[in-house]
């Protein structure tokens, strides 16, 4: 069977950062590696699936809405998937950012926090969030990665 791209990339040598993992035709997939890969910190599905919850619905109301394609989770808890068409890396990252810092600042109810409009609506925690997005927002802040060295 063939291999995947993203088993051909060294995830021991990968650092928290903003990666283009793959371009299909007009659709851009970025890999936004808030954890070392690895290196025994990974996200808790409750900070996962919060951070989920928020990005998304601000990602799907910036300026780039209609070419967000999907926002999720990687199975690996070490980041998350953004699909984005006809898209333009130093945009991605200044909305990127911008959505973090909005995360960091929000106070209210996590978008989505009830039982019609999610599956597992009970494991939200806002302050999960805020922390996972604010120690990924100082590192986006610093840096910025667009290619995987495999």
């Amino acid at each position: 069977m063939e291999r995947i791209t993203s088993f051909n990339v060294d995830h021991d040598l990968l650092e928290p950062g903003i990666y283009v993992s793959r371009i299909d035709g007009d659709i851009t997939t970025y890999d936004l590696r808030t954890r070392k890969p690895n290196a025994g910190s990974f996200m808790d599905t409750t900070t996962a699936h919060t951070v989920e919850h928020m990005f998304a619905t601000f990602v799907r109301n910036s300026e780039i809405k209609d070419s967000v394609i999907y926002f999720g989770p990687m199975g690996c808890r070490t980041g998350f998937y953004l699909l984005v068409r006809n898209a333009d890396n130093e945009k991605v990252l200044e909305i990127t950012r911008s959505i973090l810092k909005s995360i960091v600042e929000y106070e209210g109810e996590v978008f989505g926090a009830s039982q019609k409009e999610c599956g597992n609506w009970l494991d939200l925690e806002l302050g999960c969030a805020k922390e996972e997005c604010a120690r990924y927002l100082k590192i986006l802040e610093k840096k910025q990665t667009f290619k995987y060295n495999s």
